[in-house]
């Protein structure tokens, strides 16, 4: 058969019917034809679109590309990044039912670029002022107070102190002399021990010895837990050479049955929280308040910040109505307020007020004079000496990123070991970073690699939503720990030392500069040195001369140079066995891998997205309630939505994100609708009771309904005369 014959072969097999061929074609049924037609129509349509977007699109202008989980906007018309180049795209070769599975699966998601469209960094010009300070250590020892040798051997060789600090050489003979004590000093200068050696002092020497059945000879008041535990630990130490004498420890968290065992056996020091104080109070017939002599109100502050102040209140009236013969006093703080005065007012009586702040000119200590508590306090704060303070200004969109290289810079890249604690706004945030950052920046080795020098870090998180086991856990492995990064809330801001803390990293802006003073004392305690860098948006700056009007110097960290450890990572990354790919050769690209590093976590699982989308949402509730009179630089209006969405990891658009539940429009709609669910119940009640009356005689219904008719076509009339 020559070619001839085989083109009419084929011709014949494909057209066969009306030119010559006996076989009829078949005829298609009626769901195969609409199918066809559908097909048709949707080819159509798409070649149409097309054609239209060739026309309207300029050159070089971007596309649109179809992500993973649904359609991704590019926010930016820009020429693509290698690294943006790197996002996941549907391959050609991807079936028709997958892309549209993609395509409508899921909210509208937005891939925004992170260095595009962001605000212009202002310069910022932070004064250099001349701070307040404190000198920390005095040349006084402790074997020249008047005390027991047992108590001064024990501070000397268990717990290596044989100098005094400042505060402790000021408020000690004071506080001894039996005076009620104001006490004013800086963060990290040793105030708990400046009260628990005069009351340990008194109590070994009371004739005869106390008994454990005695109940409470000292209660001690502070703000949290943490600090509980701590304060407790002291005292448990000082009381070595004097086993008669018990402390013991009341916070909210644990079991009341076992503390109210404990107060039935006998505790003399009691360390306790507010509210769980006054708890057993009124309504613990074992706790014994008629021996008390000592109360003790530490970090006054942070109780009046936190709202303890009514229950301070009864606390103090319950001791004046139960106590037998005097008791003394003592009051500390590291800065002193009006609410802090109103509470010494309250519990303090001829108080002696001892603050060591001088001028730096100043050379000499003078003694502590008796004032009034209505005397005013200067609003300059004492820094401690050793601190040195930064700031930094970031985009909100970069913010992430920027914490996460300002960590890998300080904890896995340093020669040395450091502590950092993060200071964030609210507890879901302090839970979404902490999710975030130990899945994705905590340990970057590949699972075939050999361990290295190379540490992994470790991420700890502290606030006041977790259970009391855990946040005591959490509390002990980061202050046995030689480095890692504790994520919290102001829950860790006042009283605690935690050791050998490096930095201070207070990602989300404090309110007041009080609040930063509390924040950045966590490092620098003692005399030894520490650093805080304080994050800014370009909108935020002004805050800096806020700081610099309350005698606070700070100086500036770019941006860039803390982006550039991502090069380091990316390095890191390269050398990998596993790794594929193209990597990143400049900053803007690791920052970028860096960034879809995160989202791609997220969006893995629906759970996570809801997590960070809690933690945007309440970052928003928290920025709305900054004090009026820093409203004009913390205030909504100057906060993109949508590039705070990004430094959440989040890429649905704000309005997607924002609908939470204590909105107030939809508490409004909710109510309106409750109100008319009970209308609607209030009319058909009556209905119900005829109908469900054994008595009735179901003309009732007929009656009324014929009345409402007749009611109703009336009005109706009456509408239409007018």
């Amino acid at each position: 058969m020559d070619q001839a014959d085989d083109g009419l072969l084929l011709n014949l097999v494909s057209f066969g019917g009306e030119g010559g061929g006996n076989k009829r074609p078949k005829k298609e049924d009626k769901l195969t034809r609409l199918k066809r037609q559908r097909a048709e129509k949707r080819r159509a349509l798409i070649s149409s679109k097309i054609a239209a977007s060739k026309q309207e699109t300029p050159t070089g202008a971007k596309k649109p590309k179809l992500g993973t989980n649904g359609p991704t906007i590019e926010e930016d018309k820009h020429s693509p990044s290698p690294a943006e180049k790197e996002r996941k795209i549907p391959s050609e070769t991807e079936s028709a039912h997958e892309k549209g599975k993609n395509f409508r699966s899921g909210p509208q998601q937005i891939v925004a670029s992170l260095f595009r469209n962001n605000p212009e960094i202002p310069k910022v010009s932070s004064h250099a002022v001349e701070q307040l300070k404190e000198k920390i250590f005095s040349s006084d020892k402790f074997s020249e107070l008047q005390l027991h040798p047992f108590l001064v051997k024990y501070l000397e060789e268990k717990m290596g102190l044989s100098h005094m600090t400042s505060i402790q050489q000021k408020s000690i003979p004071q506080i001894i002399s039996g005076h009620d004590t104001l006490v004013k000093s800086q963060t990290g200068s040793g105030k708990t021990l400046a009260f628990a050696i005069p009351v340990v002092q008194h109590l070994q020497s009371i004739v005869p010895k106390i008994q454990r059945q005695d109940g409470p000879y000292a209660i001690v008041i502070v703000p949290t837990r943490e600090l509980a535990l701590q304060s407790l630990a002291i005292f448990q130490k000082l009381v070595q050479p004097f086993h008669w004498i018990v402390p013991g420890c009341l916070m909210g968290g644990e079991r009341k049955k076992s503390e109210k065992a404990r107060l039935r056996k006998g505790i003399n020091i009691l360390v306790s929280t507010p509210g769980r104080l006054i708890d057993h109070v009124q309504n613990t017939e074992a706790l014994g308040l008629t021996k008390v002599k000592w109360l003790i109100i530490d970090e006054a502050d942070r109780l009046l910040d936190m709202g303890f102040e009514r229950d301070v209140a009864q606390i103090v009236n319950s001791l004046n109505e139960k106590q037998e013969g005097h008791r003394q006093t003592v009051l500390l703080s590291a800065t002193l307020s009006q609410g802090v005065e109103r509470l010494a007012g309250m519990s303090l009586v001829n108080p002696q007020l001892v603050e060591v702040s001088k001028p730096v000119t100043d050379t000499k200590v003078s003694k502590p004079d008796s004032v009034t508590v209505t005397q005013t306090t200067d609003d300059k704060f004492v820094i401690p000496e050793h601190l040195q303070q930064h700031f930094i200004v970031v985009p909100s969109k970069l913010r992430l990123v920027t914490l996460a290289a300002f960590i890998l810079q300080k904890c896995k890249y340093a020669a040395e070991n450091n502590k950092m604690v993060v200071f964030m706004a609210t507890q879901d945030s302090t839970e979404f970073h902490h999710s975030l950052l130990v899945n994705t920046i905590a340990s970057f080795k590949e699972e075939e690699e050999e361990e290295g020098d190379e540490r992994d870090i470790e991420i700890f998180k502290l606030h006041g939503d977790m259970v009391q086991k855990e946040r005591t856990q959490v509390f002990q492995d980061f202050s046995s720990t030689r480095s890692g990064v504790l994520l919290c809330t102001d829950v860790a801001a006042r009283g605690l030392d935690l050791p050998k803390v490096k930095w201070i990293v207070q990602y989300n802006t404090p309110g007041t500069p009080t609040e930063y003073i509390h924040r950045v004392g966590r490092t620098a305690r003692a005399g030894t040195r520490g650093s805080s860098l304080l994050f800014l948006s370009p909108s935020e700056v002004d805050y800096v001369q806020v700081l610099n009007d309350h005698k606070i110097s700070m100086e500036e960290v770019s941006m860039k140079e803390v982006l550039q450890t991502l090069m380091v990572l990316s390095q890191e990354l390269a050398e990998g066995r596993k790794s594929k790919g193209r990597h990143p050769h400049s900053v803007e690209e690791s920052a970028t891998v860096l960034q879809n590093r995160f989202e791609t976590y997220l969006y893995q699982n629906k759970e996570r997205i809801q997590l960070a989308k809690k933690a945007y949402q309440s970052f928003l509730r928290s920025y709305a309630t900054y004090p009026s009179n820093l409203k004009h630089i913390f205030h909504m209006k100057n906060l993109h939505l949508g590039h705070v969405a990004k430094s959440f990891g989040l890429r649905e658009a704000p309005k997607q994100i924002s609908q939470f539940k204590d909105n107030k429009y939809a508490v409004k709609l909710q109510r309106k609708t409750e109100r008319r669910e009970q209308l609607h119940k209030e009319a058909s009640l009556p209905h119900k009771r005829v109908n469900m009356s054994e008595y009735a005689s179901g003309l009732d219904v007929v009656k009324t309904v014929k009345k409402r008719k007749a009611r109703n076509k009336k009005a109706g009339k009456t509408k239409k005369r007018k």
